[in-house]
């Protein structure tokens, strides 16, 4: 595919390498010329320096002939200006867009093609505090998770969590899973992660103690297998404080305040004052969140979770870290610089999360060949699951009518689940592949994505003369 990018910024060059890599041409555009330097001086790509909504610019790069633009620059008119010239100007097939302000995200009216011609002409839009929010929430949902992505419109979830010495199915071979559950639930682990190296999720491999647990199930199934991994039945969070007021912040308060006990701490006065006004049942704190008097005061030692959503790394980490040692149970901290997740997840915060990873993992599909319907980054990009659909006949593929275990899979994928007539069907070795089914995979090489692509790519019919 033929793809411009509008920012060099973390979004931008992240989507940049992950598709370089893959062999599409990439252009990237970007005021800043040293970020388009370092781009190019990595990666096989093309840079044009200038703004990105410029005309002529967006010609430079070669859009009339772009199969995709994707404009990530950090101002939303320049997104959405960009979009409109590059449907106005070269008809171009797709158009992303990152919006982030919420006076546009309340009116979805303005961008909604089939409610109206007039419409702002962007085919997707991506707003990362929206996306952020909803991560947050799903591993609220699922305490102990450590991430929880959703496929096939919610009827199964891959969840991410760390296993416990406790845990009743720690020490033992993954087969006897079944054995521990309740006969209607029903689950796959897919992959099992042990010192950041991977473990093939056989019958026969040995779940320790520390590793990082992939597994797939129905939604209302998944507390229980959660309880299987852990030492201990996972409490609720109840009591919650959120460092930050910004939009991810007031969005997460928002969310949970009739369910929860929440807080907020904030240092701007204006901001705080203003989510005061909007929620109800919120406790608006003015403050530093990284203030250990403050958090003593506020009871911080009662605290069930505690979130770190301000703008800054920085402040995320401290107040995290200060938060888990004062005797907070859990800490989610908002963390977008790379270099220091890694080195945080092996100290007292429980999960790292980033705004640009989390944005360019649901941006992933939409660059994937063929029938892929989802595609989501694990691992900070160095796995993947993907939800791919099977289409065509026994005679046109190379799957359709075949067993699981019968098909040449590349060696380092696993087979989840298939979703057939809106049913959940949990993956084995004799279950054959139908036609128009949902099929769940992992796969711990991107670069395996291609091949997986090419799998399921009906061949074409030949003719007979």
């Amino acid at each position: 595919m033929n793809i411009v990018i509008l920012g060099a910024g973390q979004v931008g060059s992240s989507l940049a390498e992950l598709l370089a890599n893959e062999n599409h041409d990439v252009t990237v555009v970007d005021l800043d010329q040293l970020h388009l330097q370092k781009l190019q001086d990595r990666l096989d790509i093309r840079t044009i320096h200038g703004h990105a909504s410029h005309p002529d610019i967006l010609a430079q790069a070669g859009l009339e002939e772009a199969d995709m633009l994707i404009a990530a620059t950090q101002n939303d008119e320049t997104n959405i200006v960009a979009c409109q010239l590059a449907h106005i100007m070269h008809k171009t097939t797709t158009k992303i867009a990152r919006v982030r302000s919420p006076s546009y995200l309340n009116h979805p009216e303005l961008f909604d093609q089939n409610e109206s011609n007039n419409a702002i002409p962007i085919d997707v839009l991506i707003s990362p505090e929206n996306l952020v929010t909803n991560y947050i929430l799903q591993l609220i949902d699922y305490p102990g998770s450590l991430q929880v992505i959703d496929f096939a419109d919610g009827k199964v979830r891959l969840v991410a969590m760390r296993a416990y010495a406790d845990g009743l199915l720690v020490n033992n071979p993954i087969r006897t899973l079944n054995e521990h559950l309740p006969e209607h639930i029903k689950t796959r682990i897919v992959a099992i992660y042990r010192r950041n190296e991977i473990v093939m999720p056989t019958g026969d491999a040995v779940i320790e103690a520390g590793d990082e647990v992939f597994f797939l199930a129905e939604p209302e199934h998944i507390p229980v297998i959660i309880n299987e991994l852990r030492h201990k039945k996972e409490k609720p969070s109840r009591n919650i404080m959120i460092g930050g007021g910004g939009n991810i912040g007031f969005s997460l308060a928002q969310a949970l305040e009739n369910d929860h006990q929440v807080k907020i701490i904030d240092h701007r006065i204006e901001q705080a004052r203003q989510i005061a006004e909007a929620l109800d049942e919120t406790i608006i704190i003015h403050g530093d969140v990284s203030d250990k008097t403050l958090l003593l005061e506020e009871n911080i030692d009662e605290i069930d979770l505690f979130v770190a959503v301000t703008d800054n790394d920085e402040a995320n980490i401290i107040s995290g870290m200060l938060a888990k040692k004062l005797g907070v149970r859990r800490v989610i901290a908002l963390v977008n610089n790379q270099s220091y997740v890694e080195l945080i997840q092996l100290n007292s915060i429980d999960v790292a999360i980033s705004a640009d990873s989390i944005t360019t993992s649901n941006l992933l599909h939409y660059m994937r060949q063929g029938d892929t319907v989802k595609a989501v980054t694990l691992r900070r990009g160095a796995a993947e699951a993907m939800e791919v659909i099977a289409h065509g006949s026994e005679n046109s593929s190379e799957i359709i009518g075949k067993k699981i275990g019968h098909i040449n899979w590349p060696s380092d994928i696993t087979v989840g689940c298939i979703i057939r007539d809106d049913e959940v069907i949990i993956a084995h070795r004799n279950l054959e592949i139908q036609a128009e089914d949902h099929v769940i995979l992992f796969l711990s090489d991107i670069k395996s994505s291609e091949e997986i692509s090419k799998l399921f790519t009906p061949e074409p019919k030949k003719s007979w003369f």
